[in-house]
């Protein structure tokens, strides 16, 4: 315990150099704690009420997010020390009553923020840790109650930097400002985004499970979406532009960035090269590497002219040409970190014109670059197997007059294409890299397959038995488990030694406190003995979850079971992984593997998000700080950076060895 004790306190004085994210908050006088305690009670307990009361009334228990918002705003700011300004604590008041109101109404079947246009506040449950997320929307008066719906236009505004935005802050503001944009007739949705993180990792689910609400609500036009935001929402808009662009009519980044290594000067004087794995990493989230899918939609970029934030559009400008491609770039004149009033206008012609386009429901000619499995589809191709993950894979593919469909590829193995989902168009003749392909009758879908250099149509051949090989729903790395569902599986048995089970306690509770600071959720943490018996929790995360599996071969009993199974060797003596093979009384391993028990579902080891306190201090650098796999020398203790002294660290190759 004393070395636990250590570490915690390492990890401690080695992160007071820098500033906390969010910031402490102010003194809560002790009468207005009581009051904010007694009105979080209630409301907690009308929520666990509501929730036995909806148990048979699937429909009405699926809003209930839209009252939880409130008790999680008034309730974390209370608890983690969130008020940053005295008029704060009547916002808190003001949400409990709300959230009251809401729980009242819930009660008689009703639900009147359904129907209410302007802004409203609501939230959804989410799929990664079950956690409840807020989101704004601007519904037009369009869609009043009683009225025929027609399918609206949405807009989603992605926020800048706020290390103060707590769910009070964010909720307080969604139903106060419009924001910078309002096209008229749309819906607008402001997303929250898990905070500060530029819409990054669960951030990024964020978008794609308030979009799903949003549907579930309101009538939305798929070919009519359009993503927007300034500043760190500049950032979010380019990566969402560059990976999803087959899903916007329009995109328009304002200021942020659009990379990693010259946005944060990565190589500049003093600073410390980052290891080789961190560069190849940054290919998640640069849009400069995925610039030519801009091809797929329609960006209208915004500067100020001295703003040195100018810098992401100047470098995607850069890389867009490379590709044969340009946008418009719309800059501020002697305007900062700001919209110019006479830029909007501009902006919103553009836009505006864009949209009422649409985009294509399947477009005639798809481009397609990507550099991981994580981002496998644009439009109707999919990229299910890669040559070597990490490096450049394009498919391009054209559809002929006579329906005739080209492909031409570049580190690719496998792929598919779609049809029209209406059934419009549907797959026939297909020219792969010069070879013709027929399907036996014109078909929604069509799989391809390279071996031994010759591309097949799966389905003509019987392929081979292939052994584990990586997917677009297994392919790593290790931050690549936090985007969907995911478990901590806390080890209930006795460590190898006192030194790794000190560490592996100790960085899980710093995993789940970073998760609650920088993603706004509770970690769900389980012991591994419920795996121990059949049991529908069991059954259920080894289905649906990443485990993530804290402890070693000896105290955590789910790892137990799989370490042979694992590329690694692991006992009291000796660690053994990749090309290392060290002490296992100071070493620790992290990886991330399909795992034995359902390879449709990773585990990893001993693992949060791997980017720590540091990266907070920039968006730029919140990217993965690990690939596959790790091995951590414990006797350098944690820190801001990482988790110890990294030994070695690599990516498995294509079939997890």
């Amino acid at each position: 315990m004393k070395r636990l004790a250590s570490l915690l306190t390492c990890l401690s004085l080695s992160s007071l150099a820098l500033s906390a994210v969010p910031p402490p908050g102010i003194a809560v006088p002790a009468e207005e704690r009581v009051i904010l305690e007694k009105g979080i009670a209630e409301l907690a307990g009308e929520i666990a009420a509501l929730r036995k009361e909806l148990a048979a009334k699937p429909a009405l228990l699926a809003e209930l997010p839209n009252v939880e918002i409130f008790h999680k705003s008034a309730d974390w700011a209370l608890r983690f020390d969130e008020f940053f300004e005295p008029k704060q604590i009547a916002t808190a008041k003001d949400h409990l009553a709300q959230g009251m109101a809401r729980a009242a109404a819930l009660r008689k079947g009703e639900t009147p923020w359904n129907t209410q246009t302007g802004l409203v506040a609501r939230g959804y449950r989410s799929k990664v840790d079950g956690s409840v997320q807020p989101y704004g929307v601007l519904v037009p008066e369009t869609f009043a109650a009683g009225a025929k719906r027609a399918p609206h236009r949405l807009d989603f505004w992605l926020h800048g930097r706020g290390e103060k935005l707590s769910e009070l802050s964010f909720i307080e503001g969604a139903q106060k400002s419009k924001g910078e944009f309002t096209p008229e007739g749309a819906i607008v949705c402001y997303l929250y985004g898990r905070y500060c993180c530029a819409n990054k990792f669960a951030g990024e689910t964020d978008l794609f499970e308030a979009m799903a609400d949003v549907k579930a609500h309101y009538p939305v036009d798929a070919q009519r979406v359009v993503v927007r935001g300034f500043s760190m929402g500049g950032a979010s808009c380019w990566q969402f532009a560059t990976h999803y662009s087959g899903l916007w009519a329009a995109a328009a980044p304002g200021a942020g960035f659009a990379e990693t290594a010259e946005f944060f000067h990565s190589f500049g004087a003093g600073k410390e090269p980052p290891p080789w794995w961190e560069q190849v990493l940054w290919r998640w989230y640069d849009c400069t590497t995925m610039a030519a899918n801009l091809a797929n939609t329609t960006t209208v970029a915004y500067s100020g002219e001295i703003d040195g934030q100018k810098q992401s559009a100047d470098i995607m400008t850069k890389y867009a040409a490379e590709e044969g491609l340009t946008f418009p770039h719309i800059i501020g004149p002697q305007t900062a970190h700001k919209y110019h009033p006479d830029a909007k206008p501009k902006i919103n012609e553009l836009v505006d014109a864009a949209a009422v386009k649409g985009n294509e429901l399947y477009p005639a000619k798809v481009r397609f670059t990507t550099y991981t499995l994580i981002y496998p589809t644009m439009e109707w191709v999919t990229i299910t197997g890669m040559e070597k993950e990490w490096e450049r894979a394009d498919v391009t593919a054209e559809r002929g007059a006579d329906g005739t469909v080209t492909c031409a590829t570049k580190n690719v193995v496998t792929f598919t294409l779609l049809g029209n989902a209406k059934g419009v168009e549907r797959i026939g003749k297909v020219i792969v890299d010069g070879t013709s392909f027929a399907t036996p009758q014109p078909a929604m879908r069509a799989s391809f397959a390279k071996r031994a250099e010759k591309w097949l149509l799966l389905g003509d051949a019987p392929m081979a038995a292939s052994p584990l090989v990586k997917s677009p729903a297994v392919c790593g790395p290790v931050d690549h488990a936090f985007m969907s569902r995911f478990v901590f599986v806390r080890p209930t048995g006795k460590p190898l030694n006192e030194t790794v089970g000190a560490w592996t306690k100790a960085e899980m509770e710093h995993a789940v406190r970073a998760w609650r600071s920088v993603f706004r959720g509770e970690a769900p943490v389980v012991d591994d003995t419920i795996f121990l018996t059949d049991n529908a929790l069991s059954k259920d995360l080894l289905a649906n979850a990443n485990l993530v599996l804290w402890g070693d071969v000896s105290s955590n009993k789910v790892l137990a079971k799989i370490a042979a199974k694992l590329p690694m060797k692991w006992d009291a003596i000796t660690l053994a992984l990749g090309t290392q093979k060290v002490d296992a009384a100071t070493s620790a391993p992290i990886l991330i593997y399909p795992n034995p028990l359902n390879p449709a579902r990773y585990v990893v080891l001993n693992s949060g998000p791997t980017f720590r306190e540091q990266a907070a201090q920039n968006n730029s650098d919140q990217t993965p700080k690990l690939p596959d796999w790790a091995v951590v020398d414990l006797r350098t203790p944690p820190g801001p950076k990482w988790p110890g002294q990294i030994v070695d660290a690599g990516f498995f190759d294509e079939n997890w060895k």
